[in-house]
């Protein structure tokens, strides 16, 4: 077996909206020999998309008068 990375969160307000989940390098798509900086990289925005994923959330943020300065995150 290759390695492995676990991603796990927890809400501190919501009892119950908890995961962990662990992944193989190779089912993530990720090079083993990969450097720890770019393997940092890769691991956080993995990390996010399985959370955005688990809660299926979305959300928007908007201020000052116009669209330039919004933020859509689906």
């Amino acid at each position: 077996m290759g390695k492995t990375v676990t991603f796990s969160f927890s809400s501190t307000q919501y009892e119950g909206t908890e995961a962990t989940e662990t992944f193989t390098f190779e089912k993530l798509g990720i090079d083993e020999n990969m450097n720890e900086k770019e393997l940092k990289i890769v691991v956080e925005k993995l990390f996010e998309a399985w959370v955005w994923d688990k809660l299926n959330i979305s959300y928007s943020i908007v201020w000052g008068k116009d669209n330039t300065n919004s933020i859509d995150r689906n």
